[in-house]
């Protein structure tokens, strides 16, 4: 029963995982109304949960339990991105003409998008202490044989909660047609944005502490 048991373990804390309000799930959105590289954005958010929960899974939450320092530089590098995001969502939101599902607003290339995807992925240090720490301790704790099918059951879920995300959103499109929606959904984008900025400035200040106390010291 490992096959089983090791997909449908995969399968069903990814999907605990991922369905949430959160930055990246809001990006995805965001592009899937745009109808803007949605194909190779669902890709990337789809093989990079892949890449981490496979990193858990061969050990590397190990390192990361054991550089906690890494946490706190991804936390500030991360309020950054999220703080200059939202407040771009911000200012979205209260501009005189806001934009509608065929505007021509923020259009970005292939690379400038994967790379705010990028950045929304990796920047995130709750990916590592939820993908990598948490899924690579239950998936490393399966027998060897059913840690692939770990690995794949997240795998399966990330991909299809990404092609629904991304693929659905057209079905949204009408309500989007109307300026206000794209305000309402930038507000929001907006207010998510900026309160996980301050919650990971929170905890980045509070986790270089350490660190500037010793500097203090020379």
């Amino acid at each position: 029963m490992l096959i089983p048991s090791g997909f449908a373990s995969g399968f069903g804390l990814a999907a605990a995982l991922i369905v949430a309000i959160g930055a990246q799930n809001l990006f995805v959105l965001r592009q899937g109304l745009l109808r803007r590289h949605v194909v190779p954005v669902v890709m990337f958010c789809t093989l990079s949960d892949m890449l981490l929960v496979s990193a858990g899974v061969l050990g590397m939450g190990v390192i990361v339990q054991r550089m906690p320092a890494l946490i706190w530089v991804m936390s500030l590098g991360g309020a950054v991105f999220l703080a200059w995001y939202g407040l771009g969502a911000l200012r979205r939101a209260f501009a005189p003409a806001a934009m509608v599902a065929d505007g021509h607003e923020g259009q970005h290339s292939l690379v400038g998008t994967l790379g705010r995807a990028a950045a929304f992925t990796y920047l995130n240090p709750h990916v590592y202490l939820d993908t990598v720490l948490l899924m690579g301790a239950v998936g490393g704790g399966l027998p060897g044989a059913a840690r692939p099918l770990f690995v794949a059951g997240a795998a399966t879920a990330s991909a299809l909660w990404f092609t629904g995300l991304g693929f659905g959103a057209r079905l949204l499109r009408p309500v989007f047609a109307r300026p206000a929606a794209w305000r309402v959904l930038d507000g929001l984008v907006a207010a998510v944005m900026l309160m996980l900025a301050g919650m990971l400035a929170v905890r980045g200040v509070g986790g270089a502490a350490p660190y500037l106390a010793a500097l203090h010291w020379f």
